[in-house]
């Protein structure tokens, strides 16, 4: 790098030599004139020999300058293409960031319509509970719990959700009828540490300890929880609205009738400088339509009013 000359300068010799116009040149690269002959002055300084014979307004390569020129040339004509694919690729990929069990009980069932809409648009899922940078880690956007607020991301809110107790009806016929939320501390609770529990006794008046006092089943996701209950294996706190399908279809029941709020809501997240970018607002646009179709049209039964 110590032996290159100065890159600015370079630039500018490149247009010049490519348009052997010096006005040219300064029109492409947004200079005056007197700045591009400038930059090309301070690049044969630099290399002690003359690029350029000048005649009034007119310019032409010298024997050195035409030797040199081909390269420069086929160099950034190189690093133009380079630029060019690596912006189409970006372009045509959208990178999704979400939680497993978004991804597995919302995400994947609906994303075929929005591929649907998009067909040109590639759609990757990375499916994980780890907050991700999503800088860092290549990601366009994220579907996010939380309040709404993470550094330097711009987010739009997409549900509040309510919480509830869910088991299978066989379950429940086996251990029920459970009287009230303080009964269901008593019973067989799927992952009884999980912090959704606290929230959900605490909303329904119930106060103490909420965790079993019998060995309960630890579970490390909102799926595996919704899959041990439809299994008949204990009650399961889980986000309502992802399990609807399940509750429609009988296969699983409210333990206790209740209409909790969970404290976080999802949030579509980006990047402050992707806000405008096709993909992005595409999905966007998309999801928060898709979001605000499903509370019109089920708000009482599975969320809260925004």
């Amino acid at each position: 790098m110590q032996n290159l000359p100065p890159l600015a300068a370079v630039r500018v010799f490149e247009a010049a030599a490519r348009l052997e116009n010096f006005t040219a040149a300064a029109q492409e690269l947004g200079m005056t004139q007197a700045a591009v002959s400038y930059q090309v002055k301070l690049l044969e300084e630099r290399l002690g020999l003359s690029l350029f014979q000048r005649s009034g307004r007119r310019v032409a390569l010298t024997e050195k300058g035409r030797e040199i020129a081909p390269v420069i040339i086929r160099a950034f004509d190189q690093m133009r293409q380079g630029f060019a694919t690596l912006r189409q690729d970006h372009a045509s990929v959208l990178t999704i960031s979400c939680t497993n069990s978004f991804a597995h009980l919302w995400l994947a069932p609906n994303i075929g319509k929005f591929q649907m809409r998009h067909p040109g648009l590639a759609v990757r899922i990375q499916a994980d509970d780890a907050v991700v940078d999503l800088a860092r880690d290549g990601v366009d956007l994220a579907i996010r719990g939380g309040k709404g607020e993470w550094p330097d991301l711009e987010a739009k809110l997409l549900s509040h959700n309510r919480l509830a107790p869910l088991c299978s009806p066989d379950w429940l016929a086996a251990h029920g009828p459970i009287a009230d939320a303080g009964a269901l501390r008593a019973v067989p609770r799927l992952s009884p540490d999980d912090q959704w529990w606290g929230e959900w006794f605490s909303s329904m008046g119930v106060e103490g300890e909420a965790a079993l006092t019998l060995p309960g089943i630890a579970l490390d996701s909102q799926v595996m929880e919704g899959r041990a209950a439809l299994a008949g294996q204990g009650v399961a706190i889980v986000n309502l609205f992802l399990w609807k399908a399940e509750v429609e279809a009988g296969l699983l029941v409210e333990a206790v009738p209740s209409y909790v709020r969970e404290q976080a809501s999802y949030w579509i997240v980006y990047p402050l400088h992707a806000r405008n970018a096709p993909k992005v607002k595409a999905f966007r646009d998309w999801i928060i339509a898709e979001f605000a179709a499903a509370i019109a049209q089920d708000a009482d039964a599975y969320f809260l009013p925004r």
